[in-house]
């Protein structure tokens, strides 16, 4: 379980799925999270919107899991999306996952018909009280069905480990009004509906998005500008990024991502169906976005870039726990 606090770029990974017979794509997926650690990421977030958990089922779910821990082997903590409409479903994923070996969870909940305040709230403290690690809050009103106003998310803030929340909202006014009202009982991770940079001006503590799954390094390198105060450079490398957010916004996400990564060489299979993949035209577009931002490698506390990384396995185990 988790005994650091959460900070810094989570990639929200794809789930690569074969489509003829719904197995995992483990190898691809290994490569995936392999490539975003050597790429300095601090965090792993599987079975987000980017990840397509509405399209998967619970042991597909829990395959991923399996997979992106073992593969991540302590070396930074993961933290899968629990989405579900009903409270039972989500207490049953949660303890799954948490049983595998997850450091924190990001709850989702799904709505289809109308669900009061009390109702919501009590669905995100059910599920936190039943399970030892961090929880993140996912509210992204535009996709999910339901909002998880900041008035809930303040009142939700006195379960102690209810201690994080990710914002998909757009306004980025309401991250200023949680961590205003929450008195330091939340912290706050910037979704690519808002502009990460601002966020993290703001106060926020990170970035949970799917960009950082296809662009990992610039994203790295755009929060350790904002750790040290280079709001220049951040500001101008956010820039460089933002058509690529851009992009997210304009297709499906799960397309966008899982089209970067295959431009950039990784096997990992086209959106579950009935989703599409994208045109050549938008693959085209996503191909120049990554181009043009050239991510240059992150920089160490000291400012300078860190010694080349090395698959030795058995040296990074456990970093991040120890």
């Amino acid at each position: 379980m988790s005994a650091k606090p959460f900070r810094g770029i989570f990639p929200y990974l794809i789930s690569p799925v074969e489509e003829a017979t719904g197995h995992v794509r483990e190898r691809a997926l290994r490569q995936v999270v392999e490539h975003v650690i050597a790429q300095g990421v601090h965090g792993l977030s599987p079975l987000g919107s980017t990840g397509e958990f509405a399209y998967l089922t619970f042991e597909q779910r829990r395959e991923i899991v399996r997979i992106v821990v073992d593969a991540a082997a302590g070396r930074v903590p993961v933290v899968p999306g629990v989405a579900a409409y009903a409270t039972t479903d989500a207490l049953r994923q949660a303890e799954a996952f948490v049983e595998l070996g997850a450091d924190g969870l990001v709850l989702i909940l799904q709505t289809l018909f109308p669900v009061s305040r009390s109702g919501v709230e009590s669905y995100f403290r059910m599920v936190a009280e039943a399970v030892p690690c961090p929880i993140v809050i996912y509210t992204n009103p535009g996709l999910l069905g339901g909002d998880v106003t900041p008035e809930m998310v303040v009142a939700l803030s006195a379960v102690p480990n209810i201690r994080y929340v990710k914002d998909a909202s757009g306004t980025t006014g309401r991250i200023l009004t949680m961590l205003n009202r929450a008195g330091g009982r939340v912290q706050v991770f910037s979704a690519s509906a808002h502009i990460p940079a601002v966020v993290f001006q703001l106060g926020g503590v990170g970035w949970m998005a799917g960009p950082a799954c296809v662009a990992p390094a610039a994203c790295v390198r755009l929060y350790e500008l904002a750790q040290q105060g280079r709001w220049e450079e951040a500001f101008a490398l956010q820039r460089r990024l933002w058509p690529l957010n851009e992009l997210f916004q304009r297709y499906a996400l799960a397309a966008c991502a899982k089209a970067g990564l295959q431009v950039q060489g990784f096997d990992v299979g086209g959106p579950i169906p009935p989703q599409e993949a994208l045109k050549p035209e938008a693959v085209e577009e996503i191909r120049q976005a990554l181009a043009d931002v050239e991510p240059p490698r992150p920089l160490t506390a000291s400012g300078q870039p860190p010694p080349p990384w090395t698959r030795d396995s058995s040296r990074r185990r456990n970093r991040w726990r120890a």
